[in-house]
């Protein structure tokens, strides 16, 4: 009984996880809906474990992939919607330097895979001419910053979570 009810739980989040992408047609929300969406995966993390936090991603990739828009559904798959359990297996490691090193290998090899695999899915040419190099090069720096801001928020979420939420959810979890 216990378990049906996490699993119920889990899929409630995955549901939530969804509402929240199909936002991302709005414009200007294609990068932010998908962090935020991977950031509710932070609850059945901290409540359950990664087991958990992993069936909730899994629960919401059909309905993201079929309802959602494109760019941020590739940024859900590739790196937001799976992220946080990564991070918590990474924050494991002992030595800080390893971990912040794992977690920007992740994030880059995400980036060239969603942009990758976003310019063959259209036919685009995302590096025409030496400006196109030097823009995505920017990108590229500037995604960085975003992303390390992006794990320092987390981090501070899943705090937040565990010292100030956690005890207005009790009743639902236990």
């Amino acid at each position: 009984m216990k378990n049906t009810k996490k699993l119920t739980l889990c899929a409630t989040f995955a549901a939530l996880i969804t509402v929240f992408m199909v936002a991302a047609y709005f414009p200007y929300l294609t990068y932010s809906i998908p962090a935020f969406a991977g950031a509710i995966i932070i609850i059945p993390l901290c409540e359950f474990g990664k087991k958990y936090g992993l069936f909730t991603f899994l629960a919401s990739l059909l309905p993201v992939l079929l309802f959602c828009e494109t760019e941020a559904k590739l940024m859900y798959l590739c790196l937001f919607g799976w992220y946080p359990i990564l991070k918590a297996v990474y924050e494991k490691l002992k030595l800080r330097v390893f971990e912040y090193l794992l977690k920007f290998l992740t994030f880059n090899i995400s980036l060239v895979l969603v942009y990758g695999g976003f310019s063959k899915l259209f036919g685009l040419n995302l590096l025409q001419g030496e400006s196109g190099i030097y823009l995505a090069l920017f990108g590229i720096i500037v995604g960085n910053f975003v992303f390390l801001l992006y794990d320092i928020c987390l981090s501070r979420l899943s705090l937040f979570y565990v010292y100030r939420l956690r005890k207005l959810f009790a009743k639902f979890f236990n």
